[in-house]
């Protein structure tokens, strides 16, 4: 820089072949003033979208030198401290506080990774700014150029990451061209702003599809695992446990629905239907076996108080007529009819254990959801039990009005081995209760 400003100022660069220099640069610090309440409206706007991208660039630079120097990042810190340099410099007039990439990277270049190097660079530029700003008159802004293009080599090198997300996570290489191509064309605030929206994109869409499972036990052991990933790993007879690997809200709960049904083997909503056609039927015909029962009442002589059939005799106008009375089990119909007593195929388990040990919140529409599940199997003759569900998920219900005479605590276990022992100790001892 100082070679460069003596040739500039010696060869008169500027005169003779028009070469761009930092010309005047002001010298000494404004006093400080109170800030014009009245530009607050037409500021707002701009100053939040600089907020924005000058936080972004702060924290992501923060991390690109915490990843190479093996430290940690605070970006609430960070936050803190970017927005009292702000307001300090917001009553000396001064620009938008942040950090700079150029004087970073030639800083970290040069070994200054300490705290004292900001220091030394802070008071240097506070000298500069306050008696020797204008023996920086000549200095051509091409050398200033080069200074940066040279130190933002290593940005450049990123570019080498694109065959290494081609092979490891396509999703993160279209978020990485998304970013490039928007700050590239939209400028660095809207093409930021489009790729944070992006990027939020991909994680609604993670989640919507996310790897669903039924667990197996490993023998001799309380580990469950994905049945189809673990040769060891085999299903608990008469029972399913299920697993999702995201959360369940609002954008993916109907598909965790969908898959649940998918994953047991059996079609529920054909079979609930069938089941209701049925009952229909039965219905139906126990309408008619009432209308005909009271039709014969009325043509038929009160029929005596002994349940054997007998034969009343009228010795004046002849025989008399024969009125069978049918026992009470054999006029009754069971109450609940079960999908045997309906001759309807019956579920080959008749229990399901939901692992929640992913899930991390619950929604509305989630909830309800769910409360359809319970409804669903449960008209299948089939119990729902709920594993793992951690402490905010079980509040989170508890407030959603999940629990009620049907779906109670009960229901829910600490671990699958623990709704899987219960399970079994229900199937063998029915007359026992082994509520926890």
């Amino acid at each position: 820089i100082i070679v460069s400003t003596g040739i500039s100022y010696g060869v008169n660069l500027n005169d003779k072949f028009g070469i761009s220099i930092v010309g005047n640069i002001p010298s000494g610090l404004k006093p400080p003033v109170a800030p014009k309440f009245s530009y607050f409206g037409q500021v707002a706007g701009n100053a939040f979208a600089i907020a924005v991208v000058g936080y972004a660039i702060c924290i992501s630079l923060g991390k690109i030198f915490a990843l190479k120097h093996g430290y940690k990042v605070d970006s609430n810190q960070e936050l803190i401290a970017l927005g009292l340099c702000n307001f300090l410099g917001g009553f000396f007039q001064c620009f938008a506080i942040s950090c700079s990439m150029s004087r970073s990277l030639v800083q970290e270049s040069t070994g200054g990774n300490s705290q004292v190097a900001g220091v030394i660079a802070s008071v240097v530029i506070l000298v500069t700014i306050i008696k020797i700003g204008e023996l920086f008159y000549d200095l051509p802004k091409a050398i200033l150029a080069a200074i940066i293009i040279v130190n933002l080599k290593g940005m450049f090198k990123q570019f080498s990451d694109l065959t290494m997300l081609w092979k490891s996570n396509r999703v993160d290489l279209m978020v990485w061209i998304v970013t490039f191509v928007a700050t590239l064309i939209l400028n660095l605030d809207i093409g930021l702003a489009a790729s944070v929206g992006f990027g939020l994109l991909t994680v609604i869409f993670r989640t919507q599809l996310p790897h669903y499972s039924i667990l197996g036990r490993i023998s001799d052991t309380d580990v469950y695992r994905d049945v189809a990933e673990y040769e060891m790993a085999q299903e608990v007879p008469g029972v399913k446990i299920f697993r999702s690997s995201s959360t369940l809200y609002f954008a993916n709960v109907e598909l965790y629905a969908e898959a649940l049904k998918k994953k047991c083997g059996i079609n529920v909503d054909r079979l609930i239907g069938k089941k209701k056609k049925a009952l229909k039927k039965l219905k139906k015909q126990q309408k008619k076996v009432e209308k005909e029962k009271a039709k014969r009442k009325k043509l038929m002589s009160p029929a005596p108080e002994s349940s054997s059939p007998s034969i009343p005799q009228n010795t004046e106008d002849g025989p008399g007529v024969a009125v069978i009375e049918l026992s009470e089990e054999e006029n009754s119909v069971p109450s609940e009819p079960t999908l045997r007593s309906l001759k309807l195929p019956q579920p080959s388990f008749h229990a399901i254990i939901l692992d929640f040990s992913s899930v991390s919140f619950v929604d509305t529409v989630s909830i309800k959801i769910l409360k359809n599940i319970f409804r669903d199997f449960r008209e299948i003759e089939v119990d729902i039990f709920i594993a793992s569900c951690p402490g905010p998920v079980l509040a989170q219900l508890e407030r959603g009005n999940f629990f009620s005479s049907t779906i109670t605590k009960y229901s829910f276990f600490p671990s699958v081995h623990d709704a899987v022992v219960h399970i079994n100790r229900e199937r063998h001892q029915p007359s026992v209760s082994t509520r926890p």
